[in-house]
């Protein structure tokens, strides 16, 4: 039952929970776009999300019956499944009902109803005139660059900035006396502007509900920057009832306007109780049946790869690892899979491992001459230390002429534009023809200068900026590495070089680049963090405190920081000049080695690129997949994580040599350096929420990329740096684009663990949230 009176904290909490929780651009990080109702388990909540949003959560019958024609979901799995679900008796009836009978799919939301009645009663739809207003007027505010001017009086809030701006103007923003008269009043509230428009304080939080979601981008951003300020680079000032009561005043004052005194509160052509949004949902007959045709969809993969990895893991042999050639800890991320497979192919005598794109060190970082500080730690961490570039030669100058200065001024920025302007089409036609990486591309190696010093170590803890430790000390230094070794394993037999390989991805035309990047690392490339833990591994006296915990490393064992740009193949490596001059030569081959892998890996990607022939020599596939990278007319520079579907926890030798097709993520563990679980707890900890977050939000947006997703990204506009619109007025766009997700399979992340089932069982029950990921199978 609905709440009589209107509870204004508790319709911002609601807010708040539901809204999406995407922040700004620049920290594009994965999560669940439901995350919600992660406490329910998972066909209940989406059939529940179904009905209060009106969003597509599975395929449409007809989809499935497809798949199921093509070979795709098998007799065998469909038979499976629902005896499982429903029962054997029940077999032939819910087959006949999943394979042969009709379904409608009426479209009739619960968000959106009430306010919906404005339309029929009054034939004006008071969003086309508040929403392009409000939306420029908030995006001028949250501007993170691209104005000239910054917002006037932006240091008092939004609300008070426009108050004053008012106060202070020739021009209102507003038409209605009385609105203007409310705004300088100075103590507005929610509930007196909503019985104005509404009237009858049953209805008002369906009301604010229906006007928030109705543009979910503009006030999920909103909610996040609230709760996470930090989340800009440059701060600002917001409160979420503050553009709440922004947008009612706009709503009043556009009533007022059209329709002068002819209008009445909402409530009162309303003879039906209220809605409520959240109460429970049960799923109709034919959201069983899609229930259970998903089921089929994901179990018939599932039963692919676990066929493949007990054929492998039979039938492989324990590998020797005394004597491996090198070895390369990579990150978790799927598109690693690929990669790693071909350099095991080209050198079997290698070892490859993942862990966590962080590699444990957590921190901000500051580039040389950065103003602001760049977080390169997963979201849920805050760091509490500082990496400072120093020392660094070649300083990028900004050579492109708009980032000069003059272009600002009226006089040499006209002459500017007009030269420019001339040099403009034939640089287009050279760079359309001959794309090559330039200024103004968003290169994955630029994050860090190549040949720049690092401020990494500590030696007195009060070294302090802005509450920041700079660099860590040998106690944490030696920390991370033990927890990154023990962790994957490598406490033993090392090579003489061990590469610490991080990634990022370079693309032209992609304001989602950062969702390319490394979701440990807050969406950018995770250089810096295998540099530090490069230097961190390296360092005498770490090693001391290693041994004496019982994790000896040779001293003639080298450890060595690499990237890999998943976008364009190209693999750099940092502080060669440092390797003793017997490990420089191995080095060498190895870059070779690294090189030949590479090509194969561009190969195996560009099958899924219908503009790259790969018939032809693999130089030239290779050198295709580089020109994506840097094409501005490219919309698929990558495929990102589309296709992801499993994440493995154990020993490599168990799927060495299996064919994953970059559908997984690869976290190496041994479970029997840790019969307790204690290693496997810390390992497990970040796990779900990183690749699960993926995943989810790869599934949603791929089952409704309009309110899901992103849509095409082809229009996309960024607004203040914060965020994608459509054209120039519309909703920003959270989720992922169409570009991202058309060559995803949406089936949910199939975890495997190896250890003894009631470990890793004791692991999950653990906490609660850490349980609900599990029991309510949001995560299989």
């Amino acid at each position: 039952m609905k709440n009589e009176t209107f509870d204004e904290a508790h319709v911002l909490h609601q807010l708040r929970h539901f809204l999406p929780s995407q922040l700004a651009l620049k920290d594009f990080v994965h999560h669940n776009s439901l995350h919600a109702y992660q406490h329910k388990p998972f066909f209940e909540a989406i059939f529940e999300a179904k009905a209060t949003f009106g969003i597509q959560v599975t395929f449409n019958v007809n989809e499935y019956r497809n798949l199921f024609h093509q070979g795709r979901i098998r007799p065998a799995i469909i038979d499976w499944i629902v005896t499982r679900e429903k029962g054997e008796e029940q077999l032939e009836a819910w087959k006949q009902k999943m394979l042969n009978k009709k379904y409608e799919h009426p479209y009739d939301p619960r968000m959106g109803r009430l306010r919906a009645q404005r339309k029929v009663h009054y034939k004006i739809d008071v969003d086309n005139f508040v929403h392009p207003l409000l939306f420029r007027i908030v995006a001028s505010y949250l501007d993170q660059g691209i104005a000239l001017w910054h917002f006037p009086f932006e240091d008092k809030g939004l609300l008070e900035a426009v108050r004053t701006l008012e106060a202070n103007s020739f021009t209102s923003f507003f038409q209605s006396a009385r609105v203007r008269k409310w705004l300088q009043h100075g103590d507005l509230s929610i509930p007196f502007l909503l019985n104005i428009l509404v009237g009858n304080e049953r209805y008002y939080d369906n009301y604010i509900y229906d006007q928030q979601f109705s543009h979910k981008g503009w006030s999920g951003i909103i909610a996040a920057i609230e709760g996470t300020p930090d989340t800009l680079l440059y701060r600002k000032k917001i409160a979420h009832k503050d553009f709440i009561l922004l947008e009612l005043l706009l709503e009043i004052d556009v009533m007022d306007s059209q329709l002068g005194n002819h209008w009445k509160p909402l409530a009162t052509f309303i003879n039906t109780p209220p809605v409520d949004y959240w109460s429970e949902y049960t799923p109709t007959e034919g959201e069983q049946v899609l229930q259970l045709w998903q089921q089929a969809f994901e179990w018939d993969y599932y039963d692919h790869v676990l066929a493949g990895l007990q054929f492998v893991s039979q039938s492989q042999r324990v590998a020797d690892r005394s004597h491996a050639s090198f070895q390369a800890i990579f990150c978790v991320d799927d598109r690693e899979d690929s990669f790693r497979r071909h350099i095991e192919a080209v050198d079997p005598d290698c070892e490859t491992y993942g862990a966590p794109g962080f590699f444990g060190a957590a921190f901000y970082f500051q580039p040389f001459g950065g103003k602001f500080y760049e977080k390169n730690a997963p979201v849920a961490i805050q760091p509490r230390h500082l990496i400072k570039e120093i020392d660094v030669k070649g300083v990028h100058k900004g050579k492109e002429g708009f980032h000069a200065k003059a272009s600002h001024t009226p006089l040499k920025g006209f002459l500017l534009s007009l030269s420019m302007g001339l040099w403009a089409p034939v640089r287009l036609l050279t760079d359309l023809f001959r794309p090559r990486m330039k200024d103004d591309i968003a290169d994955a190696f630029a994050h860090m200068n190549l040949d720049g010093k690092l401020l990494i170590e500590n030696t007195d803890p009060s070294l302090q900026e802005n509450g920041l430790q700079i660099g860590y000390t040998v106690a944490e230094m030696a920390d991370v590495v033990y927890g990154i070794l023990s962790g994957i394993g490598l406490n033993s037999y090392f090579a003489p070089i061990v590469y610490i390989v991080a990634h990022g991805s370079s693309s032209a035309n992609n304001p989602h680049h950062g969702a390319h990047d490394c979701g440990a690392c807050s969406g950018r490339p995770g250089a810096v963090n295998a540099r530090v833990f490069a230097f961190m591994a390296n360092h005498a006296k770490v090693r001391e405190i290693l041994a004496v915990r019982g994790l000896l490393i040779p001293e003639e064992v080298q450890f060595v920081g690499a990237m890999h740009d998943t976008a364009s193949d190209e693999l750099a490596f940092y502080d060669e000049h440092l390797l003793t001059p017997e490990h420089a030569l191995l080095h060498q081959q190895y870059v070779e080695l690294f090189e030949n892998s590479l090509d194969l890996n561009a190969k195996e990607r560009a099958r899924r690129f219908a503009s790259i022939n790969i018939n032809r020599d693999i130089k030239h596939v290779r050198k295709a997949i580089k020109h994506r990278s840097v094409s501005y007319f490219e919309p698929r520079p990558e495929l990102g994580h589309g296709t992801n579907a499993l994440c493995y926890i154990g020993g490599r030798e168990k799927i060495k040599g299996l064919f994953l097709d970059r559908r997984a993520f690869l976290q190496s563990y041994d479970y029997r350096k840790d019969p307790s679980g204690e290693v496997l707890a810390k390992v497990l900890e970040p796990l779900p929420g990183v690749c699960g977050g993926i995943n989810l939000e790869y599934y949603f947006s791929r089952m409704d990329i309009e309110k899901m997703g992103a849509g095409t990204k082809l229009p996309h506009n960024v607004v203040g740096l914060i965020g994608v619109v459509n054209s120039s007025d519309g909703d920003l766009r959270p989720g992922l684009p169409l570009q991202m997700i058309e060559n995803h399979d949406p089936v949910r992340l199939m975890m495997m663990i190896e250890h003894q089932p009631e470990i890793v069982m004791g692991i999950i029950q653990s906490t609660a949230a850490m349980a609900e990921w599990f029991d309510n199978e949001w995560i299989h």
